[in-house]
């Protein structure tokens, strides 16, 4: 898409999102429904999920707590007091006809997240060819760099159900999700492109997976957003505003970035074609069609009055206890980045080890356990990453369902740090070790793996390999370097395999040159 008329000068896009993540509690946010995915429609509702007169919604302690430790994960601060409010607008899945939310004073507020700019493409870092479409603008990122975007609000609130549409224009409605609890996350407009937005809401669903808030599942729509996108034009040394688009539901981090992408390139035609200034209350509100790759506009609006906000009259406003928010503070503990720092600097770990170690909280205490009782932690490491997360993979399980503990990994790792096996012996003890859960000292043994580290027994292998094989000996004297191998394999065979294969080289090469 490109401008009809002459480009302008400078523009900048300016994105911020709103996230409704779905909360892991057992019921639902103001009744005792269970709160689960998917199931027969209309199976898990009840008066108050389903808004019918006189039924009275119940805060669920849970849902609180939980918001609480997200909005500590994303560095903010918990209000010690809080209320809700009814936010109306007139949906066919939403019963009631308005939504239980928190409007004028939330959960939480002022927060922030610093997105690693190292797990953008290079190209699309700032300062790359593709950080922003068309001309945008950006300063160069140094290596390292993280852009740290404020989080304005973190409020609670309700789902509204499910509209399922069938073939022959039939509609029908699902209202077991009527009523899951969820959190807003409202960011200020601090993103600048939409590869940021999309790493932004990937940042938050490894966050708050990691808190244990939310199972973050985009397919399920545990985790959606909406993005705000508008673009900042100079031209003759004035700065003009496109009217903004809030584009609703995207539910993957591939339709944040293409829809925000497209968004922006729409907006920079648009106004290219008529330089038109818009009020800053002007907003419209669009849909993202995947099939066409394109967005769609659904309505306009120009100010919260639409919603027409009132205190909720049937739930009480409550204070919030420091036992409350210190119980939300252990759920939250040492977050992604700084524990990739950490191991980065404890376990001399790479980058992208480090990054895929810890991109569960289960794996990352799983590898923490496992270096803790290794004697080369990076070896344990080399271990989870190319073995064991290849049988994860292909049983489809988490690492809370693998057989091994992380002993099983440790003692390997130690017993090929201190020459006990081979690396070739070492897959086999680990194939047995998935097999029948025994460890690894035990599969040696019985099956007679033990290396010969003996220099008796390894100096005798040698001279009969030698005395055995003296055309072979001859060669390698005569310059002939590959006969060295030939003859250590020659030594690994007369050994049984069990030579260490360290000690008998140089002991092979010391008889070599010596003779």
């Amino acid at each position: 898409m490109e401008c009809a008329g002459t480009a302008p000068e400078r523009c900048e896009a300016v994105i911020g999102c709103e996230i409704h993540c779905q909360l892991l509690t057992n019921t639902k946010a103001f009744c005792a429904c269970e709160n689960r995915y998917g199931g027969m429609p209309n199976t898990r509702v009840c008066p108050v999920c389903l808004g019918l007169p006189g039924a009275l919604p119940r805060i669920s302690r849970g849902c609180v707590e939980l918001g609480a430790a997200a909005g500590l994960a994303l560095n903010c601060a918990v209000s010690r007091y809080a209320k809700f409010d009814r936010k109306h607008y007139f949906y066919p899945d939403l019963a009631k006809g308005y939504q239980i939310t928190q409007y004028d004073i939330p959960l939480c507020a002022g927060g922030w997240v610093d997105l690693p700019l190292s797990r953008l493409p290079e190209s699309q870092r700032p300062g790359g060819a593709l950080f922003r479409p068309n001309n945008f603008a950006g300063e160069p990122c140094a290596a390292g760099a993280y852009r740290r975007i404020r989080v304005g609000r973190v409020h609670l609130e309700e789902d509204a159900g499910k509209s399922l549409h069938a073939e022959g224009g039939h509609s029908y409605i699902d209202y077991n999700r009527c009523g899951a609890p969820l959190i807003e996350i409202v960011t200020e407009p601090d993103i600048s492109s939409p590869e940021e937005a999309a790493l932004f809401m990937q940042t938050v669903q490894e966050i708050l997976r990691y808190v244990g808030a939310t199972n973050g599942n985009l397919e399920e729509g545990s985790l959606r957003c909406d993005a705000n996108v508008n673009l900042t034009v100079w031209e003759g040394g004035a700065a003009f505003h496109t009217p903004i688009s809030e584009i609703k539901n995207l539910n993957s981090f591939r339709a944040v970035r293409d829809a925000c992408a497209y968004e922006a390139k729409r907006q920079l035609a648009e106004f290219c074609a008529d330089r038109q200034e818009f009020s800053a209350g002007f907003k419209r509100t669009m849909s993202w069609d995947e099939a066409k790759g394109e967005t769609v506009i659904q309505r306009t609006k120009n100010s919260f009055v639409d919603y027409r906000f009132v205190a909720e009259p049937d739930i009480k406003p409550f204070h919030i206890s420091e036992d409350f928010i210190s119980r939300a503070v252990s759920r939250v503990g040492e977050l992604p980045e700084a524990k990739r720092a950490r191991f980065r600097k404890d376990f001399g770990l790479s980058d992208f080890d480090a990054e895929t170690l810890t991109s569960s909280r289960a794996l990352s205490l799983w590898f923490e356990e496992a270096a803790k009782l290794s004697r080369e932690p990076k070896k344990a490491a080399n271990w989870i990453l190319a073995e064991l997360l290849a049988v994860l993979n292909e049983r489809g399980i988490s690492i809370a369902e693998v057989s091994l503990s992380p002993k099983h990994i440790a003692d390997l790792a130690n017993a090929l740090t201190d020459g006990a096996i081979t690396s070739k012996q070492a897959k086999g003890v680990f194939a047995e070790m998935l097999k029948t859960g025994k460890y690894p000292a035990d599969i040696i043994r019985e099956s007679g793996l033990a290396q010969l580290t003996d220099a008796g027994a390894i100096e005798r292998c040698v001279d009969e390999v030698l005395a055995e094989n003296p055309a072979a000996a001859a060669d390698f004297r005569k310059g002939k370097t590959n006969a060295l191998g030939w003859l250590m394999g020659q030594v690994m065979k007369k050994s049984g395999g069990t030579a260490n294969p360290k000690s008998a080289t140089e002991l092979l090469r010391q008889r070599l040159e010596t003779r």
